[in-house]
């Protein structure tokens, strides 16, 4: 009985067993079934025994392919040889094993799976077999695809840029820079990491980037650009632009800084080589009139606020005009180069000198007295005497100056009053017999001086009240057709007893007390009712620097269009190119505005300044008008043909107008024909005509 007992209870508890299993293998068989992934079991040698559905949706294969060895058919296992080595190892070794593999030729699509399997032990600890997963990465895949091919582009931008990129931690310590910049500093790229950014600068750099790193990382700022000099390992100083960035991570959070490092040295070398044409007379490499002004005025207020003394001195050489006019402009060069090499051995590096244009020379003696400023115009003028001389042949000229002294006192307002009252001194030394010098006396000039500016200033304050302002109009002819539909305008004013005033008479006084935009305006206006007159007929206008930044010419000119109908084209506004290089920016903005009203633009006395060509680059002109310095002697002088002939060429090729001015005669015009000049303007053309002389013409 006890054993029947037994039994009974034995298997009862086997059925249990049973169930049990029964269950689990059940749970099994829909966990199995519902996986997102593919699952699969092996037994101990690696075959497989078991695959779920979604490892024959993913493969593409039925379950009985897969059994035994069949489950590597489900892969692309080309050039895999050593992961079916790594899979022989694990089965045998009892370990895990992963891999990810693309799919074989039965996927319905192509792609990648992570296939993972651990051994699975029995009660004992043998290994009984492996059970797998093999989960799609394809997404995965094609996203780290995409990521690497933009780390491959990063990576070959940043190293094979032509500009230099550097890229370094938030404090400054090189983390990376391609080859570019390494050639900039001097070293090889290998040098660079863990080197502190700083040392590459030049020493007067050193910490001006330190505001500008926390306005990054702050993001008050989303970029850093500055010109800034590095230093080479040669020792040598190169100028170079920089573009600095920060990188942040995916939480904003500042990862790194990237600058972009580019070469300008030859650019600063080059814009300094313009500005020194810019400041500097071409025949002496003395300060020009336009330099010099400035520093006066700079003396000026100098003096005004500190109280200090100071001299300005204005030498003019005696009867330069007979050297000119009997020996040839030539040696006048060679004298006027010979004086200024003079007066630069003579004063000191603290002394300013100029050339004002001629024959005329200044001298700025920043803290002289009047007894330090007589003592050197005597030495000046003793010093021109004795050394400067015309040697021509078996004959020679000796050649004198005449020199004027102005002090700086207060209250003057302006330098240009310190160099009219030198001026006013150096003529008295001339009708003292010149070779000589005198000191301007406030008491003996400036009364009569201030009375005639007075005048001058209400003359014309008159002259545009009572309408007395008149234009007349030089023709302009069209040297392919040989015809004229283009005039310039130029000013005159009527004295009260109707005598015509030339313009040299009082547009300084204008210019001087701003009254020129006043004047300006006039012509502007004048301008436009002659175009409606003159349907046919293009103008020229004259307008000086001071007006580039009057916002009052520009709407005189568009209220004028509109109200006269009249096309704008047809009116063409001239600068001077000596007061364009002198408000560069206001006139390249108000060419541009001129543009925009359908006016044309022209560049005036081109080749006057030095620079010219630089200026053509930044100023949109229209009309290109050839100095008439180069056209007066063109015939006789090989340098003037080959200016004229670059000019041309230059403007043909940015699609502008060439204008030659001072033609004189029928030879010089036949000359510019050839030559491809556009247009001829002076005396043989025509002369100024008044307006009356139009009627008829454009109708």
């Amino acid at each position: 009985l006890r054993t029947r007992d037994h039994a009974r209870r034995a298997e009862a508890v086997a059925d249990r067993a049973g169930a049990q299993v029964r269950e689990s293998q059940r749970r099994h068989r829909i966990v199995s079934t519902l996986a997102p992934v593919g699952l699969f079991e092996t037994d101990a040698d690696g075959a497989v025994a078991y695959v779920n559905p979604r490892w024959c949706e993913l493969t593409g294969l039925a379950p009985h392919e897969a059994w035994g060895d069949g489950w590597t058919a489900a892969f692309d296992l080309r050039g895999c040889d050593h992961l079916l080595a790594a899979w022989t190892a694990a089965v045998a070794g009892g370990r895990e094993f992963q891999a990810d593999l693309p799919l074989g030729p039965a996927a319905p699509t192509a792609r990648w799976v992570s296939v993972a399997t651990r051994p699975v032990h029995d009660a004992s600890g043998a290994v009984t077999g492996h059970l797998g997963t093999a989960t799609d990465i394809t997404a995965l895949k094609s996203t780290e695809g995409a990521l690497r091919e933009a780390e491959e582009l990063l990576r070959g931008a940043f190293e094979d840029a032509p500009i230099g990129m550097l890229l370094t931690d938030l404090d400054g310590r090189v983390q990376q820079a391609n080859d570019a910049f390494a050639e900039l500093v001097g070293r090889a790229p290998d040098e660079l990491p863990g080197s502190d950014w700083v040392t590459f600068l030049h020493p007067q750099e050193a910490g001006d980037d330190v505001v500008a790193a926390a306005d990054l990382l702050t993001g008050r700022t989303d970029v850093h650009v500055r010109e800034a000099r590095l230093r080479h390992r040669s020792g040598d100083t190169v100028w170079v632009s920089l573009h600095v960035t920060v990188v942040r991570g995916a939480d904003d959070r500042p990862l790194s800084f990237l600058a972009q490092v580019q070469d300008v040295t030859e650019r600063r070398r080059f814009e300094g080589r313009l500005q020194h044409m810019a400041d500097h007379d071409p025949l002496t490499g003395l300060l020009n009139r336009r330099r010099f002004e400035e520093e006066l005025d700079r003396q000026v207020a100098h003096v005004r606020r500190y109280g200090d003394s100071g001299a300005l001195l204005v030498l003019d050489l005696d009867h330069f005009k007979l050297v000119n006019d009997t020996l040839g402009h030539t040696i006048g060069d060679e004298v006027i180069a010979a004086v200024a090499d003079l007066l630069r051995r003579r004063l000191r590096q603290t002394d300013l000198i100029a050339r004002l244009g001629g024959d005329e020379f200044a001298v700025l003696l920043p803290q002289a007295t009047a007894e330090e400023a007589a003592r050197v115009a005597d030495a000046l003028v003793t010093e021109v005497r004795s050394a400067a001389m015309v040697v021509r042949g078996v004959r020679n000229r000796r050649v004198t100056a005449s020199l004027g002294v102005a002090m700086f006192e207060r209250p003057v307002e302006a330098g240009e009053e310190v160099l009219v009252n030198a001026d006013l001194a150096m003529y008295d030394a001339k009708e003292a017999g010149r070779d000589g010098w005198a000191l301007y006396a406030s008491e003996r000039h400036a009364e009569p001086r201030m009375k005639a500016r007075v005048a001058w200033v209400e003359r014309i304050h008159q002259a545009l009240e009572e309408d007395r302002l008149l234009l007349e109009a030089q023709p302009i002819r069209d040297l392919a057709s040989g015809e004229v539909t283009q005039y310039e305008l130029l000013l005159r004013m009527r004295d009260e007893q109707g005598e015509i005033i030339p313009p040299a008479a009082f547009l300084a006084v204008a210019e001087r007390y701003d009254l020129i935009t006043d004047i300006d305006r006039w012509v502007a206006s004048r301008a436009i009712e002659l175009l409606h007159e003159h349907p046919g007929v293009t103008f020229e206008i004259n307008v000086s620097g001071k007006s580039l930044n009057d916002p009052l010419l520009l709407e005189t000119i568009e209220t004028g269009l509109q109200i006269s109908g009249v096309e704008a084209s047809r009116l063409v506004v001239e600068v001077t190119e000596t007061a364009a290089v002198a408000n560069i920016a206001e006139a390249r903005e108000f060419a541009e505005r001129l543009a925009r009203l359908g006016c044309r633009f022209a560049l005036d006395d081109f080749g006057s300044g030095f620079g010219s060509f630089y200026y053509l680059k930044h100023l949109p002109f229209d009309y290109l008008k050839i100095d008439g310095e180069f056209v007066s002697g063109c015939l006789r002088s090989q340098t003037d043909q080959l200016v004229i002939e670059a000019v041309v060429r230059i403007a043909r090729g940015l699609g502008k107008v060439t204008v030659a001015e001072f033609v004189g005669d029928e030879e010089t015009e036949r000359f510019l024909r050839d030559r491809g000049v556009d247009l001829a303007q002076g005396f043989h053309v025509g002369r100024p005509m008044p307006l009356d002389q139009l009627a008829g013409v454009g109708a």
